[in-house]
């Protein structure tokens, strides 16, 4: 692939990703990773994590959301603040919210899971 066409294909995973598209995002970017060299191997997967941690938290699965969050994250975090014309430090911040949000409601949920409470007309006797 030329640089022109892979720059295309870069681009059209960040419209994909800016889009909420994050599948299609995964797929362009896929294709630059499976023939890119190393460091670039490395970002390219980071991102493509990221946008399939958001794909699953929109298809539900919270823990798959989060496995890949932190796998993203451990791969951009070898990367500067910007790299191929990317906020990367942005981009780590917002999925680490995301990472620590996920957390928070998890723990919050099971302390906050329902109880089964009397009928109140089981109660007054009637």
């Amino acid at each position: 692939m030329g640089a022109m066409s892979e720059n295309g294909a870069f681009e059209r995973g960040v419209a994909h990703f800016n889009a909420r598209e994050f599948f299609e995002a995964h797929e362009a970017w896929e294709e630059l990773w499976l023939s890119a060299c190393e460091p670039e191997k490395n970002f390219l997967q980071g991102i493509i994590q990221v946008a399939a941690a958001f794909h699953h938290y929109q298809r539900g699965n919270a823990g798959g959301t989060k496995s890949l969050l932190a796998a993203g994250l451990a791969k951009l975090d070898q990367f500067p603040h910007t790299h191929r014309g990317i906020d990367v430090a942005a981009l780590r911040a917002e999925a680490q919210a995301w990472v620590d949000a996920l957390a928070e409601a998890k723990n919050a949920g099971t302390e906050r899971l329902p109880k089964m409470q009397g009928s109140p007309r089981q109660n007054s006797g009637s």
